[in-house]
This record gives C-alpha cells, sequence and structure tokens, in this order.
C-alpha cells in the first residue's frame, strides 16, 4: 500500500513513525511546503522566539531517521490538487513538480494564522503573525529594547508573544475586542490570573476594545482604536486565531465542517483519504471537535495510522495543553466549554493557583497555573472518568486525597 502525507509538521512524524512501528513496510512520502523539515510549534513562540533554543532542537527527527525508516521527505513543495479516483480505491497528489501516486492519503495540512484584512493595514510591513519558523524569524530581528509593540488579540499566542517581548524590553500593550482575554478558552478566573502576571510585568492590557485599522504608510506605525484613541507602535503582531488549512480538502470535494470532517478514526468522505491535526474536526459529544495541540495532534496521527493497518480503534480525545508566559507555565488537562460550575484554589506564591470545571457534578477541566500538582491530580482524575466532590475541591489540604 502505497501512503502519501500531506503536511509536514507534528501529526505527519507521528503517523509515519506510528506506520512504520506498526510494521508497514510500504511506501511512505510526506510532502511539506515549508522548507525546514518536521519541526516543533510550541517553542516557537516562546524559547526559540527568546533565542534560548536553535532549529536544531526545534526538529523532531534528524535526517538520518527518514533515510533509516525508508520514508520519503519532500520539503519546499506545494501540493497543488488532489486527483480523486472514481471507480477504484487511491489516486494521486499533484505537486509543482510531479505526482504521487496513493493507496491512502493523509492530509496533515494544519491551520493557517488569520491576518486582518488589507483595507484594515493588515498586510503593511511591521505586522506580523506567528505560526511557522518563517514567521517568527521575520519578528524576531523586531523585537529590540525600549521599541513599542501591539498585540492584536488577547489568546494565548498572543500573550505568549507579548510575554516575550516584555522579557526583551519592549514596551507591550495589548488589545482584546472583547470583555476579556482568553474570552473563549478560559474561565473568567484563569484569565484573572494570567491578566495578573501580565500587569505585574508591565504589559498594558486594554479589554473590551476594538481597532478600527492598523495605521501607517508602507510600515506601519500604530493602531487606531474604535474610541478615537491610537496607540504608537514600532511593531505589531496579530494573534486573532488560526483557520484550518482546507483548501486541498475542499478543491477536491471532500466534507468539511469546522476543519475536514472524518469519523472517529479520522477517515474522510472519501475511504481513501484520511485526515488529522489541527485541520481536522471529529465526532465529539454529539458534534463536531478540532484539537489545535500537540498531543492531539500525535493522538489523531497515531489512530489514523492504525486504521490504515486494519485497526477498529477510534479516537478518544483527552485533550491537553500548555502556555509559558514569562517565568509562569499554564497546564491545561480537559475541556471546560460547557462547564456550569466552577472551583479555585490557591496556589503558592504570587502567581499561582488552580481552575477546576465542572458540569452536571462532572470533572471536565482543570487550568493549573505555576500548580504541577493540581494537574497531574486532575488529569488523572479525568482520564480515570472520577469526579471529586466540587466543595472538596476548594477545600481539601491535600490534592492527593482526591484519588482516593
Amino acid at each position: 500500500m502505497r501512503i502519501v502525507i500531506v503536511g509536514a509538521g507534528q501529526a505527519a512524524a507521528s503517523m509515519a513513525a506510528r506506520l512504520r512501528a506498526k510494521g508497514h513496510d510500504g511506501p511512505i512520502t510526506v510532502i511539506g511546503e515549508e522548507a525546514a523539515p518536521p519541526y516543533q510549534r510550541p517553542p516557537l513562540s516562546k524559547a526559540y522566539l527568546l533565542g534560548e533554543m536553535g532549529v536544531d532542537r526545534l526538529v523532531l527527527r534528524a535526517p538520518d531517521w527518514w533515510r533509516d525508516q525508508g520514508i520519503t521527505l519532500i520539503t519546499g513543495r506545494r501540493v497543488t490538487a488532489i486527483d480523486r479516483a472514481i471507480d477504484r480505491a487511491g489516486g494521486r497528489v499533484v505537486t509543482e513538480a510531479g505526482v504521487h501516486p496513493y493507496d491512502a492519503l493523509a492530509l496533515t495540512t494544519g491551520a493557517r494564522p488569520r491576518r486582518l484584512p488589507a483595507a484594515m493595514g493588515g498586510d503593511l510591513t511591521g505586522t506580523h503573525v506567528i505560526r511557522g519558523l518563517t514567521d517568527i524569524d521575520a519578528l524576531a530581528p523586531e523585537l529590540r529594547p525600549g521599541r513599542r509593540m501591539v498585540v492584536i488579540g488577547g489568546g494565548y499566542i498572543g500573550l505568549e508573544a507579548a510575554a516575550v517581548a516584555r522579557k526583551l524590553g519592549l514596551e507591550v500593550t495589548v488589545i482584546e475586542a472583547a470583555p476579556r482575554i482568553l474570552g473563549r478558552v478560559a474561565a473568567p478566573q484563569t484569565a484573572a490570573m494570567i491578566r495578573a502576571l501580565h500587569l505585574a510585568h508591565g504589559v498594558t492590557i486594554l479589554e473590551g476594545t476594538g481597532i478600527s485599522r492598523i495605521t501607517g504608510t508602507g510600515r506601519a506605525d500604530g493602531v487606531a482604536l474604535t474610541d478615537g484613541r491610537v496607540i504608537g507602535a514600532d511593531v505589531i503582531v496579530q494573534g486573532i486565531g488560526v483557520l484550518p488549512d482546507t483548501a486541498l480538502a475542499e478543491a477536491a470535494g471532500l466534507a468539511l465542517d469546522n476543519g475536514i470532517a472524518t469519523d472517529a478514526q479520522g477517515r474522510s468522505s472519501d475511504p481513501a483519504i484520511w485526515a488529522a491535526g489541527d485541520c481536522a474536526s471529529i465526532p465529539h459529544q454529539g458534534g463536531r471537535l478540532r484539537l489545535e495541540s500537540v498531543g492531539g495532534a500525535i493522538d489523531m496521527a497515531e489512530c489514523v495510522a492504525d486504521a490504515m493497518l486494519g485497526s477498529d480503534r477510534r479516537l478518544d480525545p483527552r485533550p491537553w495543553f500548555w502556555s509559558d508566559q514569562f517565568d509562569a507555565k499554564l497546564q491545561i488537562a480537559g475541556l471546560g466549554q460547557g462547564h456550569d460550575m466552577i472551583r479555585t484554589r490557591p496556589g503558592q506564591g504570587d502567581h499561582g493557583g488552580s481552575v477546576w470545571y465542572f458540569r452536571q457534578g462532572r470533572l471536565i477541566a482543570v487550568d493549573a497555573l505555576n500548580d504541577a500538582r493540581a494537574y497531574m491530580i486532575g488529569k488523572r482524575l479525568i482520564e480515570a472518568g472520577r469526579s471529586p466532590d466540587p466543595d472538596a475541591v476548594a477545600g481539601v489540604t491535600d490534592l492527593k486525597a482526591l484519588l482516593a
């Protein structure tokens, strides 16, 4: 069986490794648009942007590994089309340099950052997004002490960039249109801890504040707010989220629903085409779920590899995430959407604590800032399907007692 994987990120590397580990000895081809081999993305907006981690440490697999595994890795090559078979399994992937026949195709194309439209100045020089290696390589030289940076968007990526810039000596302002930062992804209690952390480090946060445009001629020089103010800037980061990269799938006629719609094994509406990672959405609790995380990409990729080889295993999402900001680590287990009760626990030190999410008395997620013990215990409880009494979470002295 000839397997082609389009997209060369975490999901692709994990899928290729799993296929070989499970005994597939047929051809595997991985095709990536970026010039770099598969690499870690989370450190880009943290250690790599700070200059504390080099490209060599970002790479997921050494060049020798691909050769030793007999996997063809093609980088710097854009896939332009998928020719699906009509009356037989398989088809072919079309690139700028030729075609690659497949019996099974996996799309691991990830996501692309949202940008403000050109009419709002979103394409001016000096404006940046944070997604890939080239984005960070373009941003890093701009982060010089004394300069002014404006971050548009108060999500995790924007806040991580703000923390790095502040550590490097820039004046930083975060502008969030919603009533508070992290409005889509975290409870108010978690947002309050993160807000306090940033304020303590000198970041200015403007919440409930819209922007009308990025100002400047040729190069951005500020951000005009809807209330008439103008915030001067030497560098601007657009941290307004991502969109699943589904252009190839859409052109090929695959079903879409907040990403490439798959079944619980990662199979798309074409039985010969699969999807995993940020570009894919899977069935979950009567709806669909798209996980933008390293853990999600690995789990989905390995499930797809198993299914390609005949396994009937279905994906059982066990989400976990993390975010490093300043010297603090936020660790998240589970998904807090749809919660109807929150319990909090104080942590040790000025910036720390945990937020526990419940739905109908069931523990569904934990956010832990500088509290690894709360994270690990919460994660174990969620994965075991066990729920402590909500009031016990807030009142127990030793969290380990919740496992009893």
